[in-house]
C-alpha cells in the first residue's frame, strides 16, 4: 500500500516486490484495522474506545467504589478494557490530536472506576486530578503504552540485521529501498 499525502502517489503502477506485484489500494485491511493512504486512523481509534467502553460496560458492576480495592480495579482495567482499546496500536502513526483523545478516553474511565475524591472533613466530592488518577492506576498512560510497543516492534527488526531472509524489513526501517524491487528470490 502507498502511504502518501499525495494522493496521485502511486496511482499509475503496481510495486513489485520478490517477483511478486501488488496493486496499488487506497485502503487496506491489516490485523482488524482498515488503513488509508492517508494514514488516517481517527475511525480506527473511535473503534478502539467503543470496544473499550463495552469492555467497561461489561464489568462496571464489579467497579462499584466499595465492591473492589483500588488496586484490583486497577488491574481489571489493565487486563480487560486496555487491551480491547490498544489492540492494534502496533499500525497506529499517533498525531497530538488522537494522543489527546486518547488521554481523555482513559482519565475519563479510571475516573468512573475510581470514583471522586471525597474531603474527610467537609465530606465534598470532587473530580480526581490527572495526577490523582495516575497515582491510584499506578501504571504508565495509555499514550506511552502505545509508544513503547512501537518502539519494541522497531527495536526487533532493527535487531534483525541484513540477514537474507530479513533484509527487506530492515531496509524499510533505515529507508534504504533503492534496491528493493531487486530483491533475489528467498526461497
Amino acid at each position: 500500500m502507498v502511504m502518501s499525502g499525495d494522493q496521485n502517489a502511486g496511482q499509475s503502477h503496481n510495486i513489485k516486490f520478490h517477483y511478486s506485484s501488488f496493486e496499488r489500494v487506497e485502503q487496506l485491511k491489516y490485523l482488524g484495522i482498515t488503513l488509508t493512504y492517508q494514514n488516517s486512523i481517527r475511525k480506527e481509534i473511535k473503534s478502539s474506545f467503543k470496544w473499550g467502553s463495552t469492555c467497561y460496560h461489561s464489568v462496571q458492576n464489579l467497579l462499584s467504589p466499595s465492591l473492589l480495592s483500588k488496586n484490583v480495579k486497577s488491574n481489571i482495567y489493565n487486563t480487560i478494557i486496555l487491551p480491547a482499546v490498544l489492540y492494534e496500536c502496533g499500525t497506529w502513526s499517533l498525531a497530538l490530536r488522537e494522543e489527546r483523545r486518547l488521554s481523555v478516553f482513559e482519565n475519563r474511565v479510571l475516573r468512573r472506576i475510581f470514583g471522586p475524591k471525597i474531603n474527610e472533613i467537609t465530606g465534598e466530592r470532587r473530580k480526581l486530578h490527572d495526577e490523582e488518577l495516575y497515582e491510584l492506576h499506578s501504571s504508565p498512560p495509555t499514550i506511552r503504552v502505545i509508544k513503547s510497543r512501537k518502539m519494541s516492534w522497531v527495536g526487533h527488526v532493527a535487531r534483525m540485521g541484513e540477514r537474507r531472509e530479513r533484509r527487506s524489513a530492515n531496509r524499510v526501517l533505515w529507508g534504504n529501498l533503492r534496491d528493493i524491487n531487486h530483491l533475489e528470490d528467498p526461497g
